[in-house]
Protein backbone atom coordinates (compact mmCIF):
# COMPACT_ATOMS: atom_id res chain seq x y z
CA UNK A 1 0.00 0.00 0.00
CA UNK A 2 1.10 3.59 -0.51
CA UNK A 3 2.49 5.49 2.44
CA UNK A 4 1.36 8.57 4.29
CA UNK A 5 0.35 9.63 7.79
CA UNK A 6 -2.85 7.59 7.90
CA UNK A 7 -2.92 3.96 9.16
CA UNK A 8 -5.26 3.17 6.26
CA UNK A 9 -2.36 3.81 3.90
CA UNK A 10 -0.51 0.84 5.35
CA UNK A 11 -3.16 -1.77 4.66
CA UNK A 12 -4.84 -1.42 8.06
CA UNK A 13 -8.40 -1.53 6.77
CA UNK A 14 -11.64 -2.53 8.44
CA UNK A 15 -14.80 -1.42 10.19
CA UNK A 16 -14.80 -4.11 12.89
CA UNK A 17 -14.42 -2.88 16.48
CA UNK A 18 -11.00 -4.54 16.80
CA UNK A 19 -9.61 -2.70 13.77
CA UNK A 20 -11.23 0.67 14.47
CA UNK A 21 -9.86 0.49 18.02
CA UNK A 22 -6.43 -0.40 16.60
CA UNK A 23 -6.51 2.56 14.19
CA UNK A 24 -7.44 4.86 17.09
CA UNK A 25 -4.66 3.44 19.28
CA UNK A 26 -1.77 3.68 16.80
CA UNK A 27 -1.30 7.49 16.93
CA UNK A 28 -1.14 7.30 20.73
CA UNK A 29 1.53 4.61 20.57
CA UNK A 30 3.41 6.57 17.91
CA UNK A 31 3.59 9.66 20.14
CA UNK A 32 5.19 7.68 22.97
CA UNK A 33 8.76 6.40 23.23
CA UNK A 34 7.69 2.98 24.52
CA UNK A 35 8.89 -0.23 22.95
CA UNK A 36 6.11 -2.05 21.10
CA UNK A 37 5.25 -5.73 20.85
CA UNK A 38 2.93 -6.62 17.97
CA UNK A 39 1.38 -10.09 18.09
CA UNK A 40 -0.84 -11.97 15.71
CA UNK A 41 -1.00 -14.92 13.37
CA UNK A 42 1.06 -15.13 10.21
CA UNK A 43 -0.27 -12.81 7.53
CA UNK A 44 -2.30 -10.49 9.76
CA UNK A 45 -0.21 -7.42 8.90
CA UNK A 46 2.24 -6.97 11.78
CA UNK A 47 4.77 -5.13 9.62
CA UNK A 48 1.99 -2.84 8.33
CA UNK A 49 1.26 -1.86 11.92
CA UNK A 50 4.96 -1.23 12.61
CA UNK A 51 5.26 0.94 9.49
CA UNK A 52 2.19 2.94 10.50
CA UNK A 53 3.59 3.58 14.01
CA UNK A 54 6.87 4.79 12.50
CA UNK A 55 5.11 7.01 9.94
CA UNK A 56 2.90 8.58 12.60
CA UNK A 57 5.79 9.24 14.98
CA UNK A 58 8.30 12.07 15.30
CA UNK A 59 10.84 9.65 13.80
CA UNK A 60 9.06 9.45 10.45
CA UNK A 61 11.80 11.35 8.60
CA UNK A 62 14.45 8.85 9.75
CA UNK A 63 14.93 5.25 8.71
CA UNK A 64 12.61 2.29 9.31
CA UNK A 65 14.96 -0.70 9.41
CA UNK A 66 13.67 -4.28 9.25
CA UNK A 67 15.47 -7.27 10.74
CA UNK A 68 14.15 -10.80 10.20
CA UNK A 69 15.19 -12.42 13.48
CA UNK A 70 14.48 -15.91 12.22
CA UNK A 71 17.11 -15.50 9.50
CA UNK A 72 19.93 -14.43 11.85
CA UNK A 73 22.28 -17.26 12.90
CA UNK A 74 24.20 -16.74 16.12
CA UNK A 75 27.54 -16.34 14.34
CA UNK A 76 26.19 -13.32 12.46
CA UNK A 77 23.93 -11.69 15.03
CA UNK A 78 26.49 -9.29 16.49
CA UNK A 79 27.82 -8.21 13.11
CA UNK A 80 24.31 -7.79 11.69
CA UNK A 81 22.91 -5.80 14.60
CA UNK A 82 25.99 -3.99 15.92
CA UNK A 83 28.24 -3.73 12.85
CA UNK A 84 31.98 -4.35 12.66
CA UNK A 85 35.25 -2.63 11.91
CA UNK A 86 37.33 -3.48 8.87
CA UNK A 87 39.37 -6.60 9.57
CA UNK A 88 37.28 -7.57 12.62
CA UNK A 89 37.13 -11.14 11.29
CA UNK A 90 37.99 -13.10 8.17
CA UNK A 91 36.07 -11.64 5.26
CA UNK A 92 35.43 -8.26 6.92
CA UNK A 93 37.00 -6.27 4.07
CA UNK A 94 35.21 -3.07 4.99
CA UNK A 95 33.50 -1.53 7.98
CA UNK A 96 29.75 -2.15 8.34
CA UNK A 97 27.48 0.04 10.46
CA UNK A 98 25.03 -2.61 11.65
CA UNK A 99 21.26 -2.35 11.73
CA UNK A 100 21.04 -0.56 15.08
CA UNK A 101 23.31 2.27 13.93
CA UNK A 102 21.47 2.42 10.59
CA UNK A 103 18.25 2.93 12.55
CA UNK A 104 19.72 5.61 14.85
CA UNK A 105 17.06 8.30 15.28
CA UNK A 106 14.49 6.05 13.63
CA UNK A 107 12.79 2.70 14.19
CA UNK A 108 14.13 -0.85 14.25
CA UNK A 109 11.50 -3.48 13.46
CA UNK A 110 12.44 -6.90 14.80
CA UNK A 111 10.22 -9.29 12.89
CA UNK A 112 9.61 -12.78 14.31
CA UNK A 113 11.37 -11.96 17.57
CA UNK A 114 10.19 -15.31 18.91
CA UNK A 115 12.60 -17.07 16.53
CA UNK A 116 15.66 -15.37 18.03
CA UNK A 117 18.03 -17.64 19.93
CA UNK A 118 18.66 -17.17 23.65
CA UNK A 119 22.21 -16.05 22.82
CA UNK A 120 20.95 -13.34 20.49
CA UNK A 121 18.27 -12.33 23.00
CA UNK A 122 20.98 -11.63 25.58
CA UNK A 123 22.85 -9.40 23.12
CA UNK A 124 19.69 -7.48 22.26
CA UNK A 125 18.73 -7.06 25.92
CA UNK A 126 22.09 -5.42 26.63
CA UNK A 127 21.43 -2.79 23.97
CA UNK A 128 17.94 -2.09 25.30
CA UNK A 129 19.36 -1.62 28.80
CA UNK A 130 22.29 0.64 27.85
CA UNK A 131 21.18 2.24 24.56
CA UNK A 132 24.77 1.65 23.43
CA UNK A 133 26.27 -0.38 20.59
CA UNK A 134 29.73 -1.93 20.51
CA UNK A 135 30.71 -2.84 16.93
CA UNK A 136 32.98 -5.85 16.55
CA UNK A 137 36.70 -5.33 16.04
CA UNK A 138 37.51 -2.60 18.53
CA UNK A 139 35.46 0.22 17.05
CA UNK A 140 34.40 2.80 19.66
CA UNK A 141 31.20 2.18 21.60
CA UNK A 142 28.48 4.60 20.57
CA UNK A 143 25.09 5.62 21.87
CA UNK A 144 22.01 5.02 19.74
CA UNK A 145 18.50 6.45 19.91
CA UNK A 146 16.31 3.74 18.39
CA UNK A 147 12.61 2.96 18.76
CA UNK A 148 12.19 -0.83 18.99
CA UNK A 149 9.09 -2.51 17.57
CA UNK A 150 9.08 -6.31 17.80
CA UNK A 151 6.59 -8.73 16.28
CA UNK A 152 5.82 -12.41 16.65
CA UNK A 153 3.22 -15.03 15.84
CA UNK A 154 4.24 -17.04 18.90
CA UNK A 155 2.76 -17.01 22.39
CA UNK A 156 5.71 -15.36 24.14
CA UNK A 157 4.23 -15.85 27.60
CA UNK A 158 4.26 -19.60 26.92
CA UNK A 159 7.76 -19.36 25.47
CA UNK A 160 8.92 -17.64 28.67
CA UNK A 161 7.24 -20.30 30.80
CA UNK A 162 9.07 -23.00 28.84
CA UNK A 163 12.35 -21.05 29.02
CA UNK A 164 12.68 -20.58 25.29
CA UNK A 165 12.42 -16.80 25.61
CA UNK A 166 14.08 -14.61 28.22
CA UNK A 167 11.64 -13.18 30.74
CA UNK A 168 13.68 -9.99 31.18
CA UNK A 169 13.66 -9.32 27.42
CA UNK A 170 9.94 -10.05 27.23
CA UNK A 171 9.21 -7.47 29.93
CA UNK A 172 11.41 -4.93 28.12
CA UNK A 173 9.46 -5.43 24.89
CA UNK A 174 5.96 -5.87 26.29
CA UNK A 175 5.23 -2.22 27.04
CA UNK A 176 2.83 -1.16 24.29
CA UNK A 177 1.13 -4.44 23.33
CA UNK A 178 -0.86 -4.67 20.10
CA UNK A 179 -2.80 -7.80 19.15
CA UNK A 180 -4.01 -8.06 15.55
CA UNK A 181 -7.03 -10.38 15.31
CA UNK A 182 -7.12 -13.03 12.56
CA UNK A 183 -9.31 -12.32 9.55
CA UNK A 184 -11.72 -15.17 10.40
CA UNK A 185 -12.73 -13.24 13.54
CA UNK A 186 -13.73 -10.17 11.52
CA UNK A 187 -15.52 -11.37 8.38
CA UNK A 188 -17.18 -8.00 7.94
CA UNK A 189 -13.76 -6.54 7.06
CA UNK A 190 -13.22 -8.88 4.11
CA UNK A 191 -15.27 -6.79 1.67
CA UNK A 192 -13.41 -3.60 2.60
CA UNK A 193 -10.03 -5.31 2.33
CA UNK A 194 -10.90 -6.88 -1.01
CA UNK A 195 -12.04 -3.53 -2.41
CA UNK A 196 -8.87 -1.84 -1.13
CA UNK A 197 -6.55 -4.44 -2.65
CA UNK A 198 -8.45 -4.48 -5.95
CA UNK A 199 -8.18 -0.68 -6.14
CA UNK A 200 -4.44 -0.92 -5.44
CA UNK A 201 -3.84 -3.47 -8.20
CA UNK A 202 -6.14 -1.61 -10.61
CA UNK A 203 -3.95 1.45 -10.15
CA UNK A 204 -0.74 -0.55 -10.47
CA UNK A 205 -1.78 -2.50 -13.57
CA UNK A 206 -4.13 0.01 -15.24
CA UNK A 207 -6.92 -2.59 -14.97
CA UNK A 208 -10.66 -2.16 -14.34
CA UNK A 209 -11.58 -5.08 -12.07
CA UNK A 210 -14.62 -4.36 -9.92
CA UNK A 211 -15.33 -5.76 -6.42
CA UNK A 212 -16.63 -9.35 -6.19
CA UNK A 213 -20.22 -10.14 -7.11
CA UNK A 214 -22.48 -10.90 -4.12
CA UNK A 215 -22.16 -14.70 -4.22
CA UNK A 216 -18.38 -14.63 -4.28
CA UNK A 217 -18.25 -11.85 -1.71
CA UNK A 218 -20.38 -13.91 0.67
CA UNK A 219 -18.06 -16.90 0.11
CA UNK A 220 -14.98 -14.77 0.83
CA UNK A 221 -16.59 -13.57 4.06
CA UNK A 222 -17.44 -17.14 5.11
CA UNK A 223 -13.98 -18.62 4.36
CA UNK A 224 -11.74 -18.87 7.45
CA UNK A 225 -8.55 -17.43 5.82
CA UNK A 226 -5.77 -19.40 7.58
CA UNK A 227 -3.24 -17.16 5.82
CA UNK A 228 -5.18 -14.04 6.86
CA UNK A 229 -4.82 -10.76 4.93
CA UNK A 230 -1.75 -12.02 3.08
CA UNK A 231 -3.75 -14.93 1.69
CA UNK A 232 -6.52 -12.57 0.53
CA UNK A 233 -3.94 -10.35 -1.18
CA UNK A 234 -2.37 -13.37 -2.87
CA UNK A 235 -5.77 -14.48 -4.17
CA UNK A 236 -6.52 -11.08 -5.65
CA UNK A 237 -3.02 -10.68 -7.09
CA UNK A 238 -3.40 -14.06 -8.78
CA UNK A 239 -6.62 -12.81 -10.39
CA UNK A 240 -4.71 -9.84 -11.81
CA UNK A 241 -2.42 -12.12 -13.80
CA UNK A 242 -5.32 -12.30 -16.27
CA UNK A 243 -7.69 -9.63 -14.94
CA UNK A 244 -11.36 -9.69 -15.90
CA UNK A 245 -13.27 -6.61 -17.00
CA UNK A 246 -16.02 -5.79 -14.55
CA UNK A 247 -17.11 -7.67 -11.45
CA UNK A 248 -15.03 -10.48 -10.03
CA UNK A 249 -16.89 -13.81 -9.93
CA UNK A 250 -16.20 -17.47 -9.17
CA UNK A 251 -15.28 -18.06 -12.83
CA UNK A 252 -12.37 -15.64 -12.54
CA UNK A 253 -10.65 -17.47 -9.68
CA UNK A 254 -7.27 -18.97 -10.70
CA UNK A 255 -7.06 -22.80 -10.77
CA UNK A 256 -4.99 -22.88 -7.56
CA UNK A 257 -7.75 -21.09 -5.64
CA UNK A 258 -10.90 -22.40 -7.34
CA UNK A 259 -11.06 -25.68 -5.33
CA UNK A 260 -10.94 -23.75 -2.07
CA UNK A 261 -14.14 -21.89 -2.90
CA UNK A 262 -15.80 -24.61 -4.96
CA UNK A 263 -18.03 -25.74 -2.11
CA UNK A 264 -19.28 -22.18 -1.62
CA UNK A 265 -20.11 -21.91 -5.33
CA UNK A 266 -22.18 -25.09 -5.21
CA UNK A 267 -24.10 -23.98 -2.13
CA UNK A 268 -25.92 -20.63 -2.13
CA UNK A 269 -24.61 -18.29 0.55
CA UNK A 270 -26.73 -17.90 3.64
CA UNK A 271 -29.20 -15.03 3.69
CA UNK A 272 -27.39 -13.36 6.56
CA UNK A 273 -24.11 -13.41 4.62
CA UNK A 274 -25.87 -11.96 1.56
CA UNK A 275 -27.24 -9.14 3.71
CA UNK A 276 -23.82 -8.43 5.27
CA UNK A 277 -22.10 -8.49 1.89
CA UNK A 278 -24.63 -6.05 0.42
CA UNK A 279 -24.20 -3.66 3.36
CA UNK A 280 -20.40 -3.77 3.19
CA UNK A 281 -20.49 -3.29 -0.57
CA UNK A 282 -22.64 -0.14 -0.23
CA UNK A 283 -20.79 1.22 2.82
CA UNK A 284 -23.91 0.47 4.91
CA UNK A 285 -26.22 2.58 2.78
CA UNK A 286 -29.40 0.67 3.58
CA UNK A 287 -31.38 2.05 0.63
CA UNK A 288 -28.68 0.98 -1.82
CA UNK A 289 -28.21 -2.38 -0.07
CA UNK A 290 -31.94 -3.12 -0.28
CA UNK A 291 -31.95 -2.17 -3.96
CA UNK A 292 -29.01 -4.49 -4.73
CA UNK A 293 -30.89 -7.34 -3.01
CA UNK A 294 -34.12 -6.52 -4.88
CA UNK A 295 -35.84 -5.92 -1.56
CA UNK A 296 -37.83 -3.04 -0.12
CA UNK A 297 -36.21 -1.11 2.69
CA UNK A 298 -38.79 -2.53 5.13
CA UNK A 299 -37.79 -6.07 4.12
CA UNK A 300 -34.14 -5.21 4.74
CA UNK A 301 -34.95 -3.80 8.17
CA UNK A 302 -36.85 -6.98 9.06
CA UNK A 303 -33.86 -9.09 8.01
CA UNK A 304 -31.49 -6.91 10.06
CA UNK A 305 -33.66 -7.46 13.11
CA UNK A 306 -34.02 -11.19 12.38
CA UNK A 307 -30.26 -11.78 12.15
CA UNK A 308 -29.28 -9.17 14.76
CA UNK A 309 -27.09 -7.35 12.25
CA UNK A 310 -25.83 -3.87 13.10
CA UNK A 311 -23.01 -1.73 11.84
CA UNK A 312 -19.86 -1.98 14.01
CA UNK A 313 -19.77 0.82 16.59
CA UNK A 314 -23.45 1.67 15.93
CA UNK A 315 -25.11 2.76 19.15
Amino acid sequence: MIGGNDPLNYGIVGSSPAITNLIDYLPKVARSRATVLVTGETGTGKECVAQAIHALSARAARRFVVVNCGALPDNLIESELFGHARGAFTGAVEAVKGRLIEADGGTLFLDEIGEMSLYAQAKLLRVLETQEVQPLGGAPRRSVDVRIIAATNRDLEQEVAERRFRADLFYRLNVARILIPPLRERPGDVALLAAEVIAEFNSRDAADVEPPEPGLMAALAEYDWPGNVRELRNLIEAVFIDPPHGRLSFEHLPPAFAPIFGRYHRSPPSEKLRVMAALERTNWNKAEAAKSLNWSRMTLYRKLAKYDVSRPNDD
